[in-house]
């Protein structure tokens, strides 16, 4: 009968489930390239607020007195740069800002590359009045993993005989005094991988009794959690922890707002982006639910 049609295989056609499975791959592309670049074009930002677990950085920061020490290590590449580069020029703008000693350095072979950016785009850029070698340096890259840690816990100088410019290392005021990483009030290590965040807390951390903090991206952060709040003070995770510390900077510095909300500015891109995401998810599963509990009713 006509109000009855159904398929050759006993299936009622036009069904919710059927038109839901019909929608081209293409269309949830576009919807997700929008649900990005709208939110990017209308600069939507949401309110963050720190948690705990990255307030406690900024605190730690916040309150060394001026003229104090932190080893700011960038091990991560390019490719976890949108991640992981904003919590490293956060912590640098922090460390300046606190007329902080900031010492730069990398245990990877791309780490000089970011080293190079942090130092333009970051501390030349906004803190002219910063001498280099005197209020920062940038030590580059050396090979060795967790050995250049154990190295350098002992005596940083015979790694490190010169800066990453190539000067040698007693000729800046700020090296004179340092023997190794114990001579550090804090080490931030701001990584995407091995060697990383880990490392440092095993290598420098536990042996050395030196505070460390971190920052990873968001699929590493969840397997280093566990060393919290005892091995590590503190951890930005992916582009959430690097948009809670720039919050919590642009609270305390207001005058960082334009330069240094990058993080926050992509959370409100990311936050649509994973809704649409979700629902889609959703969207799916209730169609695959409605699809199997007919199939089951025509059984």
């Amino acid at each position: 009968m006509a109000g009855t049609a159904h398929t050759a295989s006993g299936e009622r056609p036009g069904g919710i489930a059927d038109k839901i499975g019909r929608i081209p791959r293409r269309a949830i592309f576009v919807v997700i390239a929008l649900s990005v670049i709208i939110p990017l074009f209308l600069r939507l930002v949401f309110p963050i607020k720190p948690s705990p677990i990255v307030e406690h950085i900024f605190d730690r920061i916040e309150a060394l007195p001026p003229g104090s020490r932190i080893l700011l290590s960038l091990d991560y590449s390019p490719s976890t740069a949108p991640e992981n580069h904003p919590m490293a020029s956060a912590v640098a703008r922090h460390a300046l800002e606190r007329d902080c000693q900031l010492y730069i350095m990398s245990l990877w072979a791309t780490g000089p590359i970011q080293c190079s950016l942090l130092a333009d785009e970051v501390i030349k850029a906004e803190f002219a009045d910063k001498q280099e070698g005197v209020d920062w340096i940038n030590l580059g890259y050396r090979a060795g993993n967790q050995g250049l840690i154990n190295a350098i816990l002992l005596d940083l100088k015979a790694m490190f005989n010169t800066d990453a410019g190539g000067r040698a290392i007693d000729q800046s005021p700020m090296m004179r005094e340092v023997r190794n990483l114990k001579d550090m009030d804090l080490i931030v290590a701001i990584g995407s991988g091995v060697p990383g965040v880990k490392e440092w807390v095993q290598f420098a951390g536990d042996r050395g009794n030196i505070p460390i903090a971190g920052g990873v991206t968001a699929v590493e952060a969840p397997l280093l959690y566990p060393y919290y709040p005892q091995q590590l003070l503190g951890l930005m995770g992916g582009l959430q922890g690097a948009a809670e510390y720039e919050s919590a900077l642009i609270a305390k510095y207001p005058r960082y707002r334009e330069t240094g909300s990058t993080a926050v500015r992509l959370m409100g891109p990311q936050a649509v982006a994973h809704t649409v995401i979700i629902l889609l998810v959703i969207l799916g599963n209730t169609a695959y639910v409605i699809e199997r509990r007919r199939k089951k009713g025509m059984a």
